[in-house]
C-alpha cells in the first residue's frame, strides 16, 4: 500500500459504527485505519483534516515540484490539493504496514475506486499522473479517464454535467451488478445506514437500483449497478 482513502470526523464513535456496520474491519488504532479487503479508509479525528488522499513517498519534494501546485506543511509531509480542491496529503517515508489477507469483503461489495468530479479533466488527469498512476481506461477528450498504480486506489475522473445525481468530491464507487447491487442496497438498509440519495434516473420503472450514502465525516460511496 502506497496510498489509502482519509476521512475527517468530528466524532470517532459515529464513524467506528458506521464503518462496523458495514463489515469493514478495523487494522489499527492509531491511525484508525479500515478495509473492506480492497481499499483502506483512515479515519482521522484531527478537526483540520479533509477528505481525500493519503500517500507516503521517501521524497515528497520532488513530487511537489512535478505538481506545480502549493503545498502548505504539516507534520509528517505536506498537503497539496488537486484542480478540483480535492486534498492529498504527501507524507515522507513509508506506509503503515496492513494485512488484508483474509479480510472478508464489506456490505458495499466490489470496490471500484475512487471517483472525482473535475471541471478540466486534463489538468487532473495530469495532477494524478504525477503520483505514478498511468490511464486504464478512457481519455481526457472522452470526458471520462480512469487511471490506476501499483499500492493505490485506483482514481477516476468526470467532466462535469455528466453525473445526474449527487456527487460528493471525493467518492468511493462500488460497482455490484443489475443482480448484485438490489442485494447491496438491501443490506444497506438493514444496517441501518442512512441514505442520502436513492438514484432512480437511469431505471425505465423509477426504481431506486443506484444509491449514495456518505460517512459521518462526509466522504461519499457510489453503490452502482454498473
Amino acid at each position: 500500500m502506497k496510498a489509502h482513502i482519509h476521512t475527517p470526523t468530528n466524532d470517532p464513535r459515529q464513524s467506528i459504527d458506521f464503518y462496523t456496520r458495514l463489515g469493514f474491519t478495523r487494522l489499527s488504532e492509531d491511525p484508525m485505519l479500515f478495509t473492506d479487503g480492497s481499499t483502506v479508509i483512515e479515519v482521522d479525528p484531527d478537526r483540520r483534516a479533509r477528505a481525500g488522499v493519503r500517500c507516503y513517498h521517501t521524497d515528497p519534494s520532488a513530487i511537489i515540484a512535478k505538481l506545480g501546485v502549493k503545498a502548505h506543511p504539516i507534520k509528517g509531509g505536506h498537503v497539496v490539493s488537486d484542480p478540483s480542491g480535492i486534498w492529498v496529503y504527501i507524507m515522507e517515508g513509508k506506509a503503515p504496514k496492513v494485512d488484508m489477507a483474509g479480510v472478508a469483503t464489506s456490505l458495499l461489495g466490489d470496490f471500484a475506486g475512487l471517483s472525482v468530479e473535475s471541471t478540466d479533466v486534463a489538468r487532473s488527469l495530469t495532477f494524478w499522473k504525477a503520483f505514478g498512476l498511468e490511464v486504464t481506461m478512457g481519455s481526457a477528450e472522452q470526458g471520462w479517464v480512469s487511471l490506476g498504480g501499483e499500492g493505490w486506489p485506483g482514481v477516476s475522473i468526470m467532466a462535469p454535467l455528466n453525473c445526474p445525481h449527487l456527487f460528493f468530491n471525493p467518492s468511493l464507487t462500488y460497482f455490484n451488478g443489475k443482480e448484485g447491487n438490489p442485494k447491496v442496497i438491501a443490506n444497506v438498509r438493514k444496517a441501518g445506514i442512512p441514505i442520502t440519495e436513492e438514484i432512480t434516473h437511469f431505471n425505465k420503472e423509477g426504481i431506486a437500483d443506484n444509491i449514495i450514502v456518505r460517512d459521518p465525516g462526509g466522504l461519499g460511496f457510489f453503490l452502482f449497478n454498473d
